[in-house]
């Protein structure tokens, strides 16, 4: 169904009252061409959304499970492992699945299994599965059942580096320092995550290996057409959402700035939701947005991107929307008009 044929699109939200799945619901909500019909969450079942997420705006009564039957599109914000779990009966149900978690976006059943300490749930659905980028891939999208969205940290690196790689300007080794909020963490109460451990500090963590590495490695090579490695390293910062995502690159011989400049204005001069500035972006400018700021500059012999977003935004739930428009031919700005909000 298309919202261009005049019934509005009936959509559900699985995992429904975490940060991610929440902010589908809300911009669902004021979407002039989508429905929504279900929420669902197996711990708040039983209870309204809006009695139970601060804000919302939603009066449907949470289900523990979602009835894919009744829609067109399950969003998926259910932790990792779950979506997987359901994911085929929705789809033989006749539903779109959009995943905002992380079930979908290896292809690779033992990357899964090395990332994530358990065999994929589903691994006969890796080859339906579509990671959906749609400003560097869009025609992947459409006509896809099976959309994953890259983690919050992918979204950045490849956005930010996409271009370059998709032009062959840079050998294929990057370096990404991120900086994140502490809401990328989930909704879940954790120690490390209290105001006194968090103010006034900043924390590297995950430096053995972060879960998004393989993301990138295996987006990047895929638009470079060679294999990619990224070396990856987040750092928890004291803000509540955001992430400055700076990626360093070495150019190849004959690339300059100028180049690389024209490349990237070529692939986002027609892009709603990426902005080229001039200077690297505050991360509070992309706050509540599903823009992603972008700067590029020549520092020697190598390219620096640094891009900045909204990791709950553009990183999860806007940028499921942004999907959810173009898989069924909507405005791809629809629900997602929101100016920047400064301070």
């Amino acid at each position: 169904m298309c919202a261009t044929s005049g019934a509005k699109l009936r959509v559900a939200v699985a995992g429904a009252t975490g940060y991610a799945g929440a902010g589908c619901v809300q911009l669902l909500m004021a979407h002039p061409d989508v429905e929504v019909v279900q929420v669902g969450s197996r711990s708040q079942s039983g209870r309204r959304h809006q009695d139970v997420y601060p804000g919302s705006t939603c009066s449907l009564e949470l289900t523990p499970e979602v009835d894919a039957a009744r829609c067109d599109a399950v969003l998926s914000a259910l932790p990792p492992g779950e979506a997987a779990l359901s994911a085929g009966t929705w789809l033989a149900q006749g539903a779109v699945v959009i995943d905002v978690a992380a079930d979908f976006r290896l292809r690779d059943p033992a990357a899964y299994r090395a990332w994530y300490g358990h065999d994929h749930p589903a691994p006969e659905l890796l080859d339906r599965a579509v990671v959906a980028l749609p400003e560097l891939d869009p025609e992947g999208i459409d006509g896809a059942s099976l959309l994953a969205l890259p983690g919050c940290f992918s979204t950045a690196a490849i956005l930010a580096c996409g271009p370059a790689a998709m032009a062959h300007l840079v050998e294929p080794q990057v370096v990404v320092d991120a900086k994140t909020g502490t809401s990328g963490a989930g909704r879940q109460a954790d120690s490390g995550h209290l105001f006194a451990e968090l103010n006034e500090s900043v924390r590297a963590y995950a430096v053995a290996g972060h879960r998004h590495r393989p993301e990138m490695e295996q987006t990047l090579s895929q638009l470079g057409g060679e294999e990619f490695g990224v070396t990856f390293v987040p750092h928890l910062t004291p803000m509540t959402r955001g992430i400055v995502a700076t990626c360093y690159l070495r150019l190849r011989a004959g690339a300059g700035r100028e180049e690389v400049r024209a490349a990237y204005r070529a692939r986002y001069q027609a892009a709603p939701f990426v902005a080229l500035v001039e200077q690297a972006a505050p991360s509070k400018l992309a706050s509540h947005t599903n823009l992603c700021f972008i700067s590029v500059e020549v520092q020697g012999p190598h390219l620096v991107v640094c891009a900045v977003l909204d990791n709950l935004g553009r990183g999860a739930s806007s940028q499921a929307v942004q999907v959810l428009n173009q898989r069924f031919g909507m405005a791809l700005t629809a629900g997602l008009e929101a100016a920047p909000q400064w301070p």
